[in-house]
């Protein structure tokens, strides 16, 4: 087990982790921290704990908005057209094909970014 110093809204924990997780202990540190301060700045006269309840809260709000991001099924994809006829109609289904295939990678892509 590995101790790590964070600190969160300009206060000192520590907090025990797995070896290895040190790391990722600061970073959601930080994102607590980022929140508390927003929380402290908007409403003066907060308590500590309920700087981070409003902090936690604004979390789980995000994280709730990209659960149901996630869940949304992608767009359908197009049917193939028919086999062509000849080579000018098959030089057009190739790149019809190469378009179909950049933007089902495209939608790919934007869906593990978002995840």
């Amino acid at each position: 087990m590995a101790e790590v110093k964070i600190m969160v809204g300009g206060r000192q924990y520590g907090v025990h982790c797995r070896d290895g997780e040190e790391r990722q202990i600061h970073e959601l540190a930080e994102m607590i921290s980022e929140r508390v301060t927003k929380v402290s700045g908007s409403s003066g006269g907060l308590t500590e704990v309920r700087q981070l309840l409003y902090a936690a809260l604004l979390l789980a709000d995000e994280l709730v908005d990209q659960r149901k991001a996630s869940r949304t099924p992608p767009p359908p994809v197009p049917a193939a057209p028919p086999p062509p006829e000849d080579d000018h109609e098959l030089a057009e289904a190739i790149e019809r094909l190469a378009f179909r295939a950049e933007a089902l990678a495209d939608d790919l892509a934007a869906q593990l970014t978002t995840s």
